[in-house]
């Protein structure tokens, strides 16, 4: 009976290990595109991001309902335990990654329907650098990789620094561009919002470091001995 309780409670593990990697691969999709609709200003694909966001709320809201009835029902301990607090927090980092997709679509809306400054910023860089971040977060949550979760924690403050340097040059070109606020109001928030997209892959990288270590590593030092 024990063995078979057993094989059932790993079952359902299997499951949500599933379950996590299927939104993880959702998520991905609507940042790479959202990613897209920053560079080519592309209002359409910013409302496909923006009406397909329900999806990834469902697949939220159905794997922490999954996580607590393991929870109430198994009463799991040490790694199994472990495992199931990791994914409910990474399950939510997904989440509101998906929100901060959306965020930038609906920001691309709106510059869309603006007359474009002679001012851009790019941010293809910031993009892809947190594109990076959200895929090894992720593999390195496949792979229960600690040098692939450590380096994304690492690489965080390269895109903090991008959004600084958009901070300071969209602020000049407020100056100079008065008629344009509105316009650069939005380009600024689209670094706000690729900054917290990184800042939610690197809680990913550290719940997977968790996961390996048994430590809670935010915010401390990471020190491997």
């Amino acid at each position: 009976m024990k063995k078979m309780i057993r094989k059932h409670f790993a079952r359902e593990l299997e499951k949500i290990k599933k379950q996590i990697l299927s939104l993880g691969a959702k998520v991905e999709e609507q940042v790479r595109m959202a990613t897209q609709a920053v560079e080519a200003h592309d209002a359409e694909l910013a409302k496909q991001i923006i009406k397909s966001d329900f999806e990834i709320d469902e697949m939220e809201v159905e794997i922490e309902e999954e996580c607590l009835k393991i929870l109430a029902l198994h009463q799991p301990v040490a790694v199994d335990l472990r495992f199931l607090i990791a994914v409910i927090k990474i399950n939510n980092d997904l989440e509101r990654i998906g929100d901060q997709a959306v965020n930038i679509a609906e920001r691309v809306d709106v510059i869309a329907k603006l007359d474009l400054s002679e001012f851009f910023f790019d941010y293809t860089a910031m993009g892809e650098k947190v594109q990076d971040m959200l895929k090894m977060s992720l593999d390195a949550l496949v792979n229960m990789d600690y040098d692939t979760a450590y380096s994304v924690v690492m690489r965080d403050d390269e895109v903090d620094q991008i959004k600084v340097d958009a901070y300071d040059r969209i602020k000049q070109a407020m100056s100079k561009h008065p008629d344009k606020i509105g316009y650069l109001i939005n380009l600024l928030l689209i670094s706000r919002h690729l900054e917290r997209l990184a800042d939610h892959a690197t809680n990913i990288a550290e719940e997977v470091i968790y996961l390996i270590e048994g430590e809670i590593v935010r915010h401390a030092a990471y020190n491997r001995e």
